[in-house]
């Protein structure tokens, strides 16, 4: 009885083990049915996510603009009441021949007295200019501006005019203590800066003055030409070159590319006069730009080398001071305009050995960079026509005095 008891438990207990392991193999299975369905799930979002992002990197770039164009009804807008104007500039061009496009004069005078925004706002504007017409679609009251304008150019049938212009510089800005019951004060809006009209005969006995200082020095031709409503640019410059950086380069000896660079040091003036019809009045843009190098700043790397496991380089950063001045002036013709720029760089390169020196007279002995008081005259002459000697210097054709200093 106790044997078969025994057996009985035995083939029991193998029977549930057997099923037990169904169960579990039964399990296993479903579940990792579910983990592949699921990574199949993830492996298509994955895909879907991809593929929704190259279609919006391909509409980033449409081939066609996605911006509503309208060709319109073909007729400009004028609710704002602008006319259409054409203007002959064939008296002013024809006899303008020192520069390829003198219509582009009048165009930037324009944009001068009246503004860019004024053709650039809300309301439909157009300003063109061809040598023969200038098109101009405005209000009414612009138009008269434009009118007024343009008759300064074509009344004078491009009369050209000598202008005196002398840039002096002064390492002291005392001369003014001397001769301010001279100046007639005229208004300046660029900071730092004065202006004055003088009498002609009262600016030659204060330049006759300031020459007898040991700090004056002059920087450009006393006599210029150019027709009115044109430019004409005085400049000195000299082009300095120093190493600006390096790159390596294993293949190369000695393991590294220099890289040069260049900086022109100088000034530059441009003048741009404009008569008034009666010719009594003279109205002028000067602009001046300045660039000094105060110093080169040293910088040593650590470059590759073929030879030897470490080498230096120094390369140079340039410490550079710069000055802009433009402004527009109005005075008489029989008068003199003085402009001072103030205590501004010295308009010539200088020699790093000699900073301390303004030709003539040492600097107080410091490590600053030279500065000195930078004066404009300027002077009509009348018609140059009569005057044979006076070299022409348009815009195109701009008085440079490269590597004179």
């Amino acid at each position: 009885m106790m044997a078969r008891f025994t057996l009985f438990s035995i083939v029991l207990l193998a029977t549930a083990g057997l099923v037990f392991g169904q169960t579990a193999a039964k399990k296993s299975s479903r579940s990792s049915r579910v983990k592949w369905q699921a990574a199949g799930a993830a492996d298509d979002d994955q895909s879907v996510v991809q593929t929704s992002a190259e279609q919006r990197s391909n509409r980033k770039t449409p081939s066609q603009p996605v911006v509503r164009i309208s060709h319109g009804n073909g007729d400009l807008p004028n609710e704002h009441g602008q006319v259409w104007r054409e203007y002959d500039l064939s008296p002013y061009t024809v006899r303008v021949t020192t520069t390829k496009r003198p219509e582009q004069a009048v165009v930037d005078w324009i944009l001068s007295e009246t503004g860019y925004e004024a053709w650039h706002g809300e309301q439909v504007a157009l300003l063109s200019a061809t040598p023969r017409t200038l098109r101009v679609y405005h209000t009414p009251e612009m138009q008269q501006v434009v009118a007024r304008l343009v008759d300064r150019f074509v009344f004078s049938e491009a009369e050209t005019c000598t202008f005196s212009l002398r840039m002096v510089t002064l390492a002291h800005p005392n001369w003014r203590a001397k001769a301010q019951r001279l100046l007639t004060s005229v208004a300046v809006q660029a900071p730092g800066a004065n202006a004055w009209v003088i009498q002609k005969e009262d600016a030659a006995l204060l330049l006759a003055d300031l020459r007898r200082r040991n700090d004056y020095r002059e920087h450009s031709s006393p006599h210029l030409m150019v027709h009115s409503g044109q430019s004409t640019v005085v400049s000195a410059l000299r082009t300095r070159t120093y190493l600006r950086d390096v790159v390596p380069k294993p293949n190369v000896w000695p393991g590294f590319e220099a890289r040069p660079g260049q900086i022109d040091e100088g000034f530059s003036l441009e003048f741009s006069p404009l008569l008034s019809t009666d010719r009594k009045m003279i109205e002028a843009m000067i602009q001046c730009n300045i660039d000094q190098i105060e110093k080169m700043v040293p910088v040593m790397l650590d470059v590759p080398a073929i030879a030897t496991q470490r080498q230096r380089t120094r390369i140079e950063v340039p410490q550079i001071t710069q000055f802009r001045f433009r402004e527009k002036f109005r005075w008489p013709v029989g008068q003199v305009l003085l402009v001072s720029m103030g205590m501004v760089a010295l308009p010539v390169p200088v020699d790093a050995k000699a900073k301390m020196l303004v030709p003539g007279i040492p600097l107080l002995m410091s490590n600053s960079p030279p500065r000195a008081d930078l004066l404009v005259f300027v002077e009509a002459k009348g018609n140059t026509e009569l005057d044979p000697r006076v070299a022409r210097t348009p815009k195109d054709q701009a008085k440079s005095y490269r590597g004179r200093y």
